[in-house]
């Protein structure tokens, strides 16, 4: 019972991850390799906040969606904004832009900014505080349950339910689905679909961040912690179809469980190879995920 909870804390953190990384690549068709970094800004923030502002890590999940949708709306104004239709070369930049990133948090801000010393950042290893409440554990069927990684579990559902809103239930939702689906069309009936690209960015490193967020609550802090994600994020959003929120939900169900269950029973480097053992068998006996879009 433990291990399957602990299955879907991690399942909650890639289901995050992934679905800002398959709004961003459903709509735009940009393979953003600094989606990860979101996920570091945002467990930044909380050290920050936790220590200089006062927060706690309920208020620091609204600051760091609007911190890490600033950066992803800066990014795809000033540079994905350029390159549509490059697939290549958006790779490359976005990756450079991570780099950039880490590279900044390692250097400036472990150093002191313009000589300012700025206690609670660098490239030292770095802890969030939890809530008391959430520090608990509650016994279930026999079982200590975590509050904290129920709480993860339950804050992933909620974000899961409002993006579908969002998506299925709002006139912008309407607008990203029609740009998704046919960007020139939607254009011509009035659409404008910068603005929808600019927004889906912005949201889609909105969620990252949020799971950074989350992810500070039971793991160190560091400038290079969100790489792993971004890899784990494109596995799930392949194998569940690029583009389809339940097929984004149960595949990072699918995955978190068996990376819980296998690195349980044997470590995490065995955790890893069957993870992407599973996604390889899913993608030779269905190429295109576990669920597919219909279109017409």
């Amino acid at each position: 019972m433990e291990t399957f909870v602990i299955g879907l804390s991690i399942a909650s953190i890639l289901f995050m991850v992934a679905l800002g990384l398959a709004i961003i690549y459903g709509t735009m068709n940009v393979i953003n390799l600094a989606h990860g970094e979101m996920v570091m800004i945002g467990a930044y923030t909380t050290v920050l906040a936790t220590k200089h502002l006062g927060f706690n890590i309920y208020l620091c999940l609204p600051l760091a969606f609007l911190v890490t949708a600033t950066f992803g709306l800066i990014i795809e104004r000033t540079v994905v904004r350029r390159l549509y239709g490059r697939l290549l070369d958006t790779l490359l930049a976005t990756w450079g832009i991570a780099l950039i990133l880490q590279q900044l948090i390692r250097i400036h801000f472990g150093l002191g900014l313009f000589g300012i010393e700025i206690d609670g950042l660098g490239s030292d290893l770095q802890n969030v505080p939890v809530p008391a409440e959430l520090q608990q554990a509650i016994r279930v069927f026999g079982a200590n349950i975590p509050v904290y990684r129920a709480f993860v579990f339950v804050a992933a559902l909620a974000l899961g339910a409002i993006s579908w809103l969002l998506i299925f239930k709002t006139r912008f939702g309407s607008q990203l689905r029609a740009v998704s689906v046919a960007r020139n069309t939607a254009a011509a009936c009035g659409i404008n679909d910068k603005r929808v690209n600019m927004l889906a960015f912005a949201y889609g490193s909105g969620l990252a961040g949020i799971a950074g967020v989350l992810v500070s609550g039971f793991k160190t802090v560091s400038p290079d912690m969100g790489t792993p994600y971004v890899v784990d994020a494109f596995l799930v959003v392949v194998a569940g179809g690029v583009g389809h929120l339940l097929g984004t939900m149960a595949s990072a169900g699918i995955l978190g469980e068996v990376q819980s269950f296998v690195a349980t029973w044997a470590n995490d480097v065995y955790g890893r190879t069957v993870l992407f053992t599973v996604v390889i068998l899913i993608l030779l006996f269905k190429p295109q995920g576990l669920f597919v879009t219909k279109s017409r």
